[in-house]
């Protein structure tokens, strides 16, 4: 009876694995064509979303903009796993997830050098958000604040999986106040979106097979218990 049941919970593990895999491939193909698709009506895009400023939707996009921040999100992401001690593990793997999209960002955008919406004139930003970096090397794509918030994702999964809810729905705001204020495309929020998640969910599984993160961790503790 017990062989059957256990022969019964592996094949369930395995059956729902395989749909689970399944449904990663579909939703990252669905979002590779809506990025291609976005390219065409890239401009038509970030009109109509200027069209739905005003006095309160700018105050509301304009603190979700400053909550995310790269140092709030590092310290706030930071402290969420330092507070529990069976979390803390998994911080490591979480600063090597912001480093690498920080990297990816920052290699992307001097690669494909394109303008934001602002600078070909396509709609006006507000002067706060202009920032001399933006003739420099910070281009428009991919945007870097979307790859950020959406990179840490796969590892909120692993250990804060209702809060997980929450960031999503923050993530989608952040993303979507970049266009909105004509700082970004939405090929340029879809694409960084993707590839953070791709890189959270690559630093998830060097986690799960290589425990970097815990050995990490656990001699760090050795070394402040002598």
């Amino acid at each position: 009876m017990k062989r059957g049941y256990k022969k019964f919970h592996k094949f369930s593990l395995t059956a729902s694995s395989k749909f689970n895999q399944r449904r990663r491939i579909i939703l990252f193909l669905i979002f590779i064509a809506l990025i291609f698709a976005s390219f065409y009506f890239d401009s038509q895009i970030v009109r109509t979303i200027s069209f739905l400023r005003n006095g309160f939707l700018n105050d509301f996009f304009l603190g979700i903009t400053f909550l995310s921040s790269d140092l709030l999100i590092f310290f706030f992401l930071t402290s969420l796993f330092l507070w529990n001690e069976n979390k803390r593990r998994w911080i490591f793997p979480l600063w090597l997830t912001l480093f690498l999209s920080v990297v990816a960002s920052f290699l992307l955008k001097m690669s494909i050098q394109r303008m934001r919406p602002f600078e070909l004139e396509i709609v006006s930003t507000l002067p706060v958000l202009i920032k001399e970096s933006f003739n420099a090397w910070n281009y428009s794509f991919p945007s870097f604040q979307a790859m950020l918030v959406f990179c840490a994702i796969p590892i909120l999964d692993m250990e804060f999986r209702k809060f997980k809810y929450f960031w999503i729905a923050f993530a989608v705001l952040v993303a979507f106040s970049r266009v909105y204020f004509g700082v970004h495309f939405m090929s340029d929020v879809l694409a960084g979106a993707l590839i953070g998640y791709l890189i959270g969910l690559f630093v998830v599984r060097m986690e799960k097979e290589k425990k970097f993160g815990e050995r990490i961790y656990e001699k760090i503790v050795e070394r402040f218990k002598r």
